[in-house]
């Protein structure tokens, strides 16, 4: 776009219950952004619905076309963590279709300026509800020159809020959608600001714009400096598994459940044990006071005169504002045991917006693995959703590695403190942003290259298609075009950040999808020229995008719906929703391509068991279901019972190939129930109790053999089940989706189960077998064909019944 084109700003926020939206034109001259449209409308929990309509009404309403939005500004929150993800999925989507700068806007900060811009004046706050009685609250002055942050994000009780403002004396103001909770809390603090200012405004998200042009944190012109893949939510707190981790592993007495002497473990007392280590040997976890004489050990070692003791390791780890994470060696095929040796650890004080690095030390036997640089980025990370905004340290005049290493993670000389250290040393302090942890976006198995791809450009048949699949813990998006072929698909795995929890944390996950989909959208499109060689795919070289809309986690399907939204209204292109478990009856295209229903699917996956019959694309008949566990939750439950760590799914069967599966008789449940159902939380129960029985016999476990019998009392039940569907069905094929079909024996005895009943086989690649979205584009090509598009009202959806039509 030409310098003398017209520049818009679209800026948004849905932190709370209301949708609010602006449309400015950008004066590079003047650093001034001229309001043109703004819009206040109550979501009442529908922003995933509302948002994009709305922007569209507003910039048609306004005269404004797509080409002319130089950048999308965003409210980030802090805010109802959902709300804040729908804005900032959308907005990412949006600047990644347009090409468009991304900026950050503090939803608190665009309350503060709507009350500036309605005439108010003076000292006062703007208190946040967030939730559990506990309110977000900033300090502002507003004078005749604009609106002045006083302190930095934060979440303290309501209670606790108000006192502090009271005893500050009386405020000018005080505003915020806290106040409809906590009014008769903050009754004392100061006048009420208006009711219709108390949320964000589009002119107040507009005016915050300017003021950080102006004050040169951002330009709104310059697409470069705002990548939309590095723009992330306003957190301050962390994930409720998270928060309650670090209060567990600070107490020394509880920090490993099931080491005191007793029999009876629990499959969470296992919990703590699944973190596994890279493939260097090194394991990342939160510290915990079982390690606090460890800990100043390595400090004496490495820390001299400056190292602390235990007692002052312990007091740390029990603040809420306080950050550590230690690094183990340990052995990469093995979950981490109790007793794994200390080789690096790290810590951080979050105060003011800023984390102070406190601590960082490395065995010296274990120095150059990247250890001091994983541990900042952990803790960083950590600081990040505690409000954390930059980072500072000290570190001594002469560790010239120690510099270099805290440059090349961003940060820069901001000063010195002479004779800082307890032998007179000085300290150079360095202070810069947050260093980061990304998910890496790896190609999810080969995908068909051009066949004329070195002699020149591919001729590409049409459509052109992005998918994106977001229902749990993968990040993906793949590329297919209108013959079939995946020109693309990759995948972003979470499962480092859940294992430690030994299973899938909604909200962990949720917070992952949003700083992983830019990157794995962008390297899919990268990806697909790639394929056919070409210099780029652009988000409006394609023909529609589609998504996972349901089933799987609400929170985290709505990362990938709204993304995929504000990209197809970005791009002026379709938008196509897919069902996740049609997506996994689609795998098996990838395999064999000309593969066709009729036939009987077994799903089996983290989350789903189901017997399917296909009578056609897009004409299923569910023949059964699970009752309560899916047959990949109970291979997770039994592996955290046997504390092998998190996914289960492939060390059970890596165990279960040593071992006997007659050497312990599970139950088979529901094997003669007459019906399709099937019900796994039976035999999740039997495998614990007999655990749990060895072990207050004293008898060593025989890991394999449990492993075997367990893996084998699941897959005659599927098996048989399987079989009978074939007969009364009369279906001339079977064939696998989820995860669990990638087990070995699970696939070995469907072989052997095919082969008697003369019918043909059909299972999916491996790397197919799990969550990828290589499948949801196989499904959306279909859809695309049938003209089965979506508006963008549509939203996320928990539950998804693969009988009915969508």
């Amino acid at each position: 776009m030409s310098t003398a084109a017209r520049s818009f700003v679209l800026a948004f926020d849905t932190a709370n219950e209301v949708i609010a939206l602006g449309l400015g034109l950008l004066d590079a001259d003047r650093f001034a952004v001229t309001v043109v449209a703004s819009a206040e409308v109550e979501a009442r929990r529908a922003s995933n619905t509302q948002l994009v309509p709305r922007i569209d009404r507003l910039c048609a309403e306004a005269g404004a076309v797509r080409d002319e939005i130089a950048c999308v500004a965003v409210g980030r929150g802090p805010g109802s963590f959902t709300g804040v993800r729908i804005a900032l999925a959308t907005a990412k989507g949006i600047a990644s279709a347009l090409g468009a700068a991304l900026v950050g806007v503090s939803s608190l900060d665009a309350v503060a300026w709507g009350l500036w811009d309605a005439g108010l004046r003076g000292t006062g706050a703007v208190v946040a509800d967030a939730m559990r009685r506990e309110v977000y609250p900033v300090r502002f002055s507003l004078t005749d020159g604009g609106a002045v942050r006083l302190t930095a994000d934060r979440v303290v009780k309501a209670a606790e809020a108000a006192e502090e403002l009271a005893a500050g004396g009386p405020a000018d103001f005080v505003a915020g959608d806290g106040l409809r909770k906590y009014g008769d809390l903050f009754a004392g603090a100061g006048p009420f600001a208006p009711e219709d200012r108390w949320a964000p405004t589009g002119r107040g998200l507009l005016q915050a714009v300017q003021a950080a042009w102006r004050a040169g944190q951002c330009d709104p012109l310059d697409a470069c400096r705002h990548d939309p893949g590095l723009l992330l939510p306003v957190y301050t707190r962390l994930s409720d598994a998270e928060e309650n981790e670090r209060q567990r592993l600070a107490r020394a007495d509880d920090a490993l459940a099931g080491k005191r002497g007793s029999k009876h473990v629990t499959m969470n007392d296992t919990a703590i044990a699944n973190a596994r280590a890279n493939g260097e040997g090194i394991a990342y976890k939160p510290l915990d006071a079982r390690h606090g004489a460890d800990v100043a050990a390595l400090e004496a070692a490495v820390m001299g005169t400056d190292a602390w003791s235990e007692a002052l390791v312990l007091d740390e780890l029990g603040r809420s504002d306080r950050v550590w994470w230690a690094a183990y060696a340990a052995d990469p095929k093995m979950p981490l045991t109790a007793d794994a040796p200390l080789v690096g650890y790290a810590g951080g004080w979050v105060v003011d917006g800023d984390v102070q690095i406190l601590k960082v030390g490395v065995d010296p036997a274990w120095r150059r693995h990247g250890i001091a640089r994983a541990l900042l980025a952990r803790v960083a990370d950590d600081a990040r959703n505690l409000g954390a905004r930059t980072c500072s340290l000290e570190v001594r005049t002469a560790n010239a590695g120690a510099q270099a290493l805290y440059g090349a993670l961003g940060l820069t000389v901001a000063g010195k403190r002479p004779r800082y250290y307890s032998d007179g040393e000085d300290a150079v302090i360095m202070a810069g942003p947050l260093p980061t942890v990304t998910l890496a976006a790896v190609p999810n198995g080969p995908c068909t290259q051009g066949a004329d791809g070195a002699a020149g450009a591919c001729e590409v048949a049409r459509p052109l298609i992005l998918a994106i699949e977001s229902s749990c813990d993968e990040t993906a998006a793949a590329v297919i075009d209108g013959a079939g072929v995946l020109r693309s698909d990759v995948v972003a795995s979470q499962v480092d950040f859940h294992a430690r929890f030994g299973g899938v944390v909604p909200e962990i996950a949720s917070r992952k999808h949003i700083e992983a989909i830019c990157g794995v959208c962008d390297e899919a499109l990268d990806a697909a020229a790639a394929s056919l060689a070409r210099p780029s795919v652009r988000w409006r070289d394609l023909d529609a995008v589609a998504v996972t809309y349901a089933p799987g986690l609400v929170g985290a399907l709505v990362v990938g719906v709204a993304f995929a939204k504000g990209a197809a209204w970005g791009a002026d292109i379709p938008f196509i929703v897919v069902n996740h478990l049609e997506g996994h009856l689609y795998a098996n295209k990838i395999g064999l391509p000309d593969f066709a229903p009729p036939a009987v699917v077994s799903l089996v996956s983290g989350g789903n068991t189901l017997l399917v019959s296909m009578a056609g694309w897009g004409d299923y008949k569910v023949l059964g279901a699970t009752i309560d566990d899916a047959v990949g939750e109970a291979f997770d439950k039994v592996a955290k019972a046997l504390g092998l760590g998190y996914p289960g799914g492939p060390v059970v069967s890596k165990f279960a190939a040593e071992g006997d599966p007659a050497a312990i008789p599970f139950p088979r449940a529901m094997l003669h129930s007459g019906d399709f159902s099937f019900s796994l939380s039976g035999l999740k129960t039997a495998v614990v109790t007999y655990i749990n029985n060895e072990r207050a016999a004293g008898r060593a476990l025989n890991v394999p053999d449990i492993c075997a019998s367990f893996e084998a009392a699941v897959v005659d039940v599927q098996v048989a089940k399987a079989r009978t569907a074939l007969r009364e069905t009369g279906a001339p094929t079977f064939c696998l989706g989820g995860g669990v079909a990638a087990n070995p024996a699970l696939r070995a005895a469907y072989e052997k189960m095919c082969a008697e009943e003369g019918v043909r086989l059909v299972m999916p690649p491996l790397a197919s077998c799990g969550d990828n979205a290589g499948m949801i584009a196989e499904v959306a090509l279909d859809r695309y064909r049938a003209g089965a598009f979506s508006p963008l009202s549509t939203d996320a959806l928990a539950q998804g019944d693969l009988g009915q039509p969508y």
